[in-house]
């Protein structure tokens, strides 16, 4: 990867003009999550909405990921109109929050996020396709610009918990809303990139990708060590409210976690472990955690232990997104981010499922089973690790 010295100047202004807009887009982007993902299943529960629904309405952004996502990627990925892929579920996103919030009943905002989350869930592979796409033509480093993404994550989730406080949770819908609408926007600020030219030893079919063992191994141990984190996304805000913490310490415990997670993409230029060795490192942390959080522990503890999720997503991450760009042409990255996302969809949204039920009838123990996951995630990884170098010298991209 060449270095900004080794760029022209004229492209160095525009490697700072694509890098700002993709921070702006990242940021508008995760803060939507940052609102989402801590207050969301507030808001199911002020709306009357039981754990078991909670449960199965937190599973559908991880079943439409295996479902519809693939061929909103696939179909981006052939024409290469990632740029209109993400104006379009931007604008759609924004729109279907405000519908959800217009609906009450639990089949009625079942199927209100369903329809949503087709267009919503692609955004972030899409994205990060998008983003990959700039690492190679630019010479740039994926972690400084995701880090956006989680700073906008941190402002999102402390609003919303200064807000919570202040206003009922049964209007908390509108301010998720609010911030997609602002991702729809900055959306139009994304510059066009150049489609990328196969490589001569690059393999030349997507579907590929599926046939090798190398790859299939990143997208299972990324969807175990993600999906492990199930429990967490639909249950912490609930199970720490019923506990007695205001609003604003729930958000304050989700953003000690994403602030760890800011310094992990941070610093992620000056990593010299392989990247396989990244994402087992992020799974053996996952499974100390879960294995914590499983002992109701106190707010200092916790407090403590939000940090790792810097190691348990962000460090995974960057493995995850090390191995892909080295190992997947970039034709068909599009296509690889959604069979990431479809495999993480898979065991995201059974997790989800298993976790609502598991919750409802032995509460933080549910923390048990995503620490299995993750310890299955690290052992994958490890005995896959030196089949992936071998994968790079196949499709020829490791020079990228």
């Amino acid at each position: 990867m060449p270095s900004e010295s080794q760029i022209p100047i004229a492209s160095q202004g525009a490697s700072k003009r694509f890098a700002a807009r993709l921070a702006l887009f990242y940021g508008a982007t995760f803060g939507t999550m940052g609102t989402h993902l801590p207050f969301f299943t507030l808001w199911l529960k002020s709306v009357g909405i039981d754990a078991s629904w909670i449960g199965i309405i937190s599973a559908v952004p991880a079943v439409t990921r295996f479902t519809v996502l693939p061929f909103v990627t696939g179909a981006a990925g052939r024409r290469y109109s990632l740029r209109a892929v993400l104006i379009v579920t931007a604008t759609a996103t924004a729109l279907g929050f405000a519908v959800i919030g217009t609906q009450y009943l639990p089949l009625a905002v079942l199927l209100a996020y369903a329809v949503t989350c087709c267009l919503w869930t692609p955004m972030v592979p899409l994205t990060d396709a998008y983003a990959l796409g700039g690492v190679a033509r630019y010479g740039l480093n994926y972690g400084p610009l995701r880090l956006w993404g989680s700073a906008a994550f941190v402002v999102g989730a402390l609003i919303c918990g200064l807000l919570v406080d202040f206003i009922a949770a049964s209007q908390l819908i509108w301010v998720i809303a609010a911030v997609a609408a602002l991702g729809a926007v900055a959306s139009l600020g994304l510059q066009p990139l150049d489609r990328p030219k196969p490589p001569a030893t690059a393999v030349l079919g997507a579907s590929a990708l599926l046939r090798d063992p190398g790859f299939l191994a990143i997208i299972v141990a990324a969807a175990l060590i993600q999906g492990s984190h199930a429990a967490y996304y639909a249950f912490a805000s609930i199970t720490w409210q019923a506990s007695g913490l205001d609003g604003l310490t729930i958000a304050g415990l989700w953003v000690l976690g994403v602030l760890a997670e800011i310094v992990v993409f941070a610093l992620s230029p000056r990593f010299t472990l392989a990247p396989a060795l990244l994402v087992v490192i992020g799974a053996l942390s996952a499974v100390a955690r879960w294995l914590i959080t499983a002992q109701e522990p106190s707010v200092v503890v916790l407090s403590l232990v939000q940090l790792a999720h810097g190691l348990t997503y962000g460090l995974t991450q960057v493995g995850v997104m090390g191995l892909l760009v080295r190992h997947v042409p970039g034709h068909v990255m599009a296509r690889g981010q959604g069979y990431l996302a479809a495999c993480g969809g898979i065991v995201s949204g059974t997790a989800s499922v298993v976790s609502g039920l598991v919750y409802a009838g032995h509460g933080q123990r549910v923390y048990y089973v995503m620490a299995a996951m993750a310890l299955l995630a690290a052992i994958v990884m490890w005995l896959a690790r030196h089949r992936l170098t071998a994968f790079s010298s196949e499709v020829g991209t490791g020079s990228r």
